[in-house]
C-alpha cells in the first residue's frame, strides 16, 4: 500500500471563509439572546432584536454563496446548529446548577427570565433557523443563473434581497406557529414580524451583502505569507 500522508496537498480555509464563519457561529447563539427585548420600529412597530443578528446570518450565507459557492454555504448553515444546539444544551445545564447563595436574587430572576426558554421555543428557533437559513441559500443561488450569470454589484443586491425577504417570511411562519399557536392570537405578531424583516431585507440586506461580498474578495485576493 502507498503511503500519501506527506504527499496529500493540506486542506485551506480561504481568509474570508474563515473570518465569515466566526462570526456566523456568533450570531447564532446572539440571535437568542437578544430577542428577548423588544425594539420599538417607529410608533407602531414593534419587534425582537433577535431579527437583527438573524438577518446577518442571511448576509453572511448569501455572500458565502457567492464567493465560494452553494455547497460551502449550505455547509455553512449546517454547522451553524452545532454552536446552536451546544449553547442551548450549556445554557440548560448552568440553569439546572444551584445558585450561590450570595447571588443577588433580582440579578438571579433577570438571569433565568433572559435564558431560561421553553422546549417548545428551543424547537421552533432550531426549525425555523435550519429551513429558512437553507431556502435563502438556494433562492440566491438559483437566481445567480449558471456560470456566474447575474454578478454585478445591483443585481448581487437584488438577489440578496429576494432571497433574504422570502427565507424570512417562511421564517415567521415557521418560528411563531410552532413557538405561540394556541397560546395566543399570533396573527398580529406575525404580521409585524413579517414587514419587519421584509422591510430590512430590502433596504438594508443588499448594502450588507454588498459589503460583506467586497470584504471578501479583498480579503482573499491578499497574498497569504
Amino acid at each position: 500500500m502507498t503511503d500519501t500522508s506527506s504527499t496529500a496537498l493540506p486542506r485551506t480555509l480561504s481568509p474570508s471563509l474563515f473570518l465569515f464563519t466566526i462570526i456566523y457561529g456568533g450570531m447564532v447563539v446572539l440571535a437568542g439572546v437578544l430577542g428577548n427585548k423588544q425594539v420599538a420600529l417607529g410608533d407602531w412597530l414593534a419587534v425582537e432584536a433577535g431579527i437583527f443578528p438573524f438577518l446577518l446570518l442571511v448576509a453572511l450565507s448569501s455572500s458565502v454563496s457567492e464567493l465560494h459557492g452553494q455547497t460551502a454555504a449550505n455547509r455553512l448553515v449546517l454547522w451553524g446548529f452545532v454552536p446552536l444546539v451546544l449553547s442551548i444544551l450549556l445554557t440548560a445545564l448552568v440553569l439546572s446548577l444551584p445558585a450561590s447563595p450570595e447571588m443577588d436574587p433580582a440579578r438571579l430572576a433577570a438571569f433565568e427570565t433572559v435564558l431560561g426558554q421553553s422546549p417548545r421555543l428551543m424547537a421552533a428557533g432550531i426549525v425555523a433557523y435550519g429551513t429558512s437559513q437553507f431556502l435563502n441559500v438556494t433562492i440566491f443561488s438559483r437566481l445567480r443563473g449558471r456560470e456566474g450569470a447575474g454578478t454585478g454589484s445591483t443585481w448581487l443586491a437584488i438577489r440578496g434581497a429576494i432571497a433574504s425577504a422570502l427565507s424570512q417570511i417562511v421564517d415567521t411562519l415557521l418560528f411563531v406557529t410552532i413557538a405561540f399557536s394556541g397560546v395566543f392570537p399570533i396573527a398580529n405578531l406575525m404580521g409585524g414580524q413579517m414587514l419587519a424583516k421584509v422591510t430590512l431585507s430590502i433596504l438594508v440586506i443588499p448594502f450588507v451583502i454588498t459589503g460583506l461580498v467586497a470584504l471578501g474578495r479583498n480579503l482573499d485576493s491578499k497574498p497569504t505569507a
